[in-house]
């Protein structure tokens, strides 16, 4: 009995586990009073990726991180903060990476470029690699051509031993 028990307690905790281990759901947005400062934070949620979903905007971005940060912008925009120190406080805070056009600078030069360099650097190889292989083959010699001649000519020389006339 205690074993159906346990077994009926552990099947209960596998099956719950996962529903009682989910995030949260986020608080709701609380929109700002102003409508002109709304529609800037609005613009801003456009530009700034989700730090857990990674290919949506925070706008569009169900995790509790993407309303954290959601609420920041919008604190940020009621304290008079400009776009751009806005974005340089998240960029502070969570790297390029949370803005989706990311700036070019020295750390990302590589990530904006380095895919065309390395297409034209494979390019180039592939050009060079194709003019030096021309090599045009030295004529046969007399001696050459009579013996090629004569393995010609011999009809009982095969090149496959196992060979049938059939095959051919």
């Amino acid at each position: 009995m205690k074993r159906t028990l346990l077994i009926a307690v552990a099947a209960l905790g596998l099956i719950a586990g996962p529903a009682v281990a989910q995030e949260p759901p986020p608080a709701p947005d609380r929109p700002l009073p102003d409508a002109a400062q709304e529609a800037r934070a609005q613009a801003l949620f456009d530009d700034i990726r989700c730090v857990v979903c990674q290919h949506e905007a925070i706008a569009d971005s169900p995790a509790v991180i993407a309303a954290d940060m959601r609420q920041l912008v919008r604190e940020q925009v009621a304290a008079g903060r400009t776009d751009a120190e806005i974005e340089q406080d998240l960029v502070r805070r969570y790297g390029d990476f949370v803005l989706f056009k990311p700036p070019v600078r020295l750390g990302t030069w590589l990530l904006w470029f380095g895919p065309v360099g390395l297409m034209a650097a494979v390019l180039a190889l592939l050009l060079l690699r194709a003019r030096g292989r021309r090599v045009e083959a030295a004529p046969l010699t007399v001696e050459e051509e009579a013996r090629l001649a004569d393995i010609i000519s011999a009809a009982d020389l095969r090149p496959d031993p196992d060979a049938k006339r059939s095959d051919d």
